[in-house]
């Protein structure tokens, strides 16, 4: 299938998974663009509410509720501590509940809230429903796990990649957004400030609430149909496509060469096609439904391939031994390293960046420093998508060798921090200068993570929840640390970039030996 085809056509499929092996981004009606669509609209909008306190906090929230700078600073640590805490949560409860009501979820707890927000008139109320708003931040885990589920290894990365940074752009959007709907309120409705800033979140409660609504109508939990039956669906559809008398205990005993075949299955023509073979049914039953057994635009899988799809790929219910084992693995700490320093410093950045503009350039005001502000988040749009764009053609064109990917994130890792550093040391009181370094700083700083979940998909897949919820966690927890970092410097923020650039380069050096995949894992490669 070629481009730009291939943005709205049915994509081929994996024949025992049913994940999609391209992505209908303007096919909606095609359940893996739907669930793509919702995938990352839900995530830009709970970014979008749970960044919207900072454009506002520059200076009308400021002065309404008589804030100090480490009133602001704290207020801004207690969103990413709510967040932090629900994603730790969010990751068990995708592997045990499936990941769309997992979000659904997320999305209608962190509405109320967004809602709430007109009721805060002191510091003590800020802080404290900053950190329930901070719910929100949590729907980044299921909104990538939703992501895994739905699309195969050779595009899970470009996948992602899109749905995150398209969804991380709403904490650029909100800067845009927040000061414009205040001035509209205030200005073309004869609003106070007092009461404009409260009346403004009354916009993205609303669409909190109707995109959770689309998800519980619109959208499927897997590919096969409820998150209850994935394990029956998979082992019905290996079942009708293995060749008879090599399927028996192809789920229970672990796959090696006798259970494998070097050449395609008998079940896929000379040119890689399905046949409909005469003992297939048409249709297997799978818990209260019943499931195609051969789908349009299967894609061609040696009966190897499906043997470790099948044992490898398919998420379980966590215990607690299996999870603890996931979460303090190597590979696990490694992508938490390097989340901590890729999307930890783009939250911290989100905080205080239009603070930053307005000190260094006080004619801008707090819309226009805000609009400027807005351009790092923005970048998102582009920047984290290429970050999982390069990371699969590395993966598919150049060499199926991990290594790759995680060299490409540790390779931005280093190159953001170094960024970091001549912002900080040069501090620049020049518009170009400081906007340039910036945009270079955020384009590798957003791309890591992009890198991060091209890889992540690939490490213990049966646990996918479990690692996805420790990594965004853990970059919730890379805000913290860097928000406190801004917290102590006060309005010295060059030199908290400098440090934060410093730290971030060290990190990711310190954890590039650690090896893409535990020894003998099944699937995932």
């Amino acid at each position: 299938m070629t481009f730009p085809a291939v943005l709205w056509s049915a994509p081929t499929i994996n024949p025992i998974n049913r994940k999609a092996r391209s992505i209908p981004v303007l096919n909606p009606y095609n359940k893996y663009g739907r669930v793509f669509f919702f995938s990352w609209w839900g995530f830009f909008i709970a970014f979008w509410s749970w960044y919207a306190f900072p454009p506002l906090l520059v200076r009308t929230i400021r002065t309404d509720l008589k804030l100090t700078q480490t009133d602001v600073a704290n207020s801004n640590i207690a969103a990413l501590c709510g967040t932090l805490v629900v994603r730790f949560i969010a990751g068990p409860m995708c592997d045990r509940f499936g990941p769309r009501w997992t979000y659904i979820v997320i999305l209608l707890a962190g509405s109320i809230p967004t809602a709430l927000a007109g009721a805060v008139y002191n510091v003590s109320g800020l802080i404290a429903l900053r950190f329930f708003v901070g719910i929100l931040g949590g729907t980044f885990v299921p909104c990538q796990v939703w992501s895994t589920g739905f699309f195969d290894k050779n595009v899970v990365g470009t996948s992602n990649a899109l749905i995150g940074g398209w969804g991380n752009s709403g904490g650029g959007i909100t800067y845009f957004l927040m000061p414009l709907i205040f001035d509209s309120l205030r200005e073309d409705r004869g609003l106070t400030a007092h009461v404009a800033w409260r009346v403004a979140f009354i916009v993205p409660f609303i669409l909190i609430v109707s995109t959770a609504l689309g998800m519980i109508f619109l959208c499927p939990d897997t590919p096969t149909g409820k998150w209850a039956d994935r394990h029956e669906a998979t082992r019905a559809l290996l079942e009708a496509h293995l060749p008879p008398g090599q399927s028996g205990h192809a789920l229970t005993e672990k796959a090696d060469s006798s259970h494998a075949s070097s050449e395609r299955g008998d079940y896929l023509n000379e040119n890689g096609e399905k046949k409909r073979e005469e003992h297939l049914p048409a249709t297997v039953d799978v818990g209260r439904g019943s499931i195609e057994v051969v789908a349009a635009h299967e894609a061609p899988m040696t009966q190897q391939d499906m043997l470790n799809t099948a044992k490898g790929e398919v998420v379980v219910a966590p215990s607690f031994k299996e999870a603890m084992h996931v979460i303090f693995s190597l590979q696990t700490l490694f992508h938490s390293a390097t989340y901590i320093c890729s999307f930890g410093g783009e939250l911290a950045i989100n905080s205080y960046i239009a603070s930053y503009f307005l000190k260094n350039f006080p004619y801008l005001g707090q819309t226009g420093a805000g609009r400027w502000g807005s351009m790092f988040g923005l970048l998102n749009v582009v920047t984290r998508p290429l970050g999982g764009v390069v990371s699969d053609l590395l993966y598919t064109q150049v060499s199926k060798n991990l290594w790759l990917k995680k060299g490409w994130i540790t390779f931005v890792g280093v190159i953001s921090g170094a960024f970091l550093i001549a912002i900080g040391l040069t501090n620049p009181h020049n518009e170009a200068t400081m906007f340039g370094l910036i945009a270079g700083m955020a384009f590798f700083l957003e791309a890591g993570n992009g890198a991060n979940f091209a890889l992540v998909p690939h490490v213990h897949p049966h646990a996918n929840g479990i690692v996805s919820g420790t990594v965004g966690a853990m970059g919730n927890t890379g805000g913290v640390i860097f928000a406190i970092l801004f917290r102590f410097h006060g309005t010295n923020y060059g030199e908290s970039f400098w440090i934060m650039g410093v730290m971030i380069m060290a990190l990711n050096v310190s954890v590039c030996w650690i090896k893409p995949l535990p020894k003998g894992q099944i699937g995932g490669r």
